[in-house]
């Protein structure tokens, strides 16, 4: 089965780690599609940087798709029964899914549109192209995947799910993912996804790679050694993962 891998959280606050991730990638071939923040947690505008536009620009000439990731990638982090709606689903979210960063898990249908559009606006403004969307921490509140169809998106996903909104299809897929925050969740995610490359016979399979995961040598490792087991699978485009 197709394996697709990603570079979450772009932004210019995170170059160096950016670097690193887009490195290990090279050395297997692989061209990631790249999940890029508008504004990561309010402090790193990317039109203000022209020269991380320019690079963004050169690597999507050169294969790499782009992927809106959320506005801000951060939660207003407290619950708000007007925004949120179930406070078991945005303490999931927010509190055992992320550390706050479920930015579309406690905003309102209107103010989630809102963001939608103004990100779109700046990633055109940066000269890029928009090849889809991934709400941070994958949190995808019920009306995310109608409003997406209705503005022409074909890429989406979700924990369990690849998606294209417009055409109307999704797929089941597994995403390898690691956190870093604790040494629990460290060790339990290493777990789950040497566990989980098993699935690969039957669904396909999607690798997501984060700023923080470059800060740890144990990481930078395990994730080499996931871009090796899948070498040979490897697809740049997500409309692959239909297949």
């Amino acid at each position: 089965m197709p394996v697709h891998v990603s570079i979450h959280d772009v932004s210019p606050a995170c170059q160096d780690a950016f670097d690193a991730a887009l490195a290990l990638c090279a050395d297997v071939d692989a061209r990631p599609a790249l999940l890029v923040v508008p504004n990561l947690h309010g402090r790193a505008p990317l039109l203000e940087d022209a020269r991380f536009c320019q690079r963004l620009r050169d690597l999507q000439a050169r294969g790499h798709e782009v992927f809106l990731h959320g506005f801000f990638h951060r939660s207003h982090d407290r619950y708000d029964r007007a925004r949120a709606g179930n406070p078991m689903a945005w303490f999931f979210a927010q509190r055992v899914i992320s550390s706050g960063e479920a930015e579309m898990s406690d905003v309102t249908e209107e103010h989630g549109r809102a963001l939608v559009a103004e990100g779109e606006r700046v990633l055109r403004e940066a000269g890029l192209r928009v090849d889809g969307y991934v709400a941070p921490a994958w949190s995808m509140p019920g009306w995310l995947l109608a409003h997406l169809s209705r503005r022409g998106y074909r890429f989406a996903e979700d924990h369990l799910r690849v998606h294209d909104p417009f055409a109307g299809r999704s797929r089941a897929s597994v995403v390898l993912n690691w956190a870093s925050q604790s040494p629990a969740r460290l060790l339990a995610t290493m777990a789950w996804c040497r566990g989980a490359m098993h699935a690969r016979a039957v669904a396909p399979v999607r690798v997501a790679i984060h700023p923080s995961d470059m800060r740890m040598l144990i990481l930078r490792r395990e994730i080499e050694r996931v871009l090796r087991w899948a070498r040979g699978d490897l697809v740049t485009r997500t409309a692959d993962l239909f297949a």
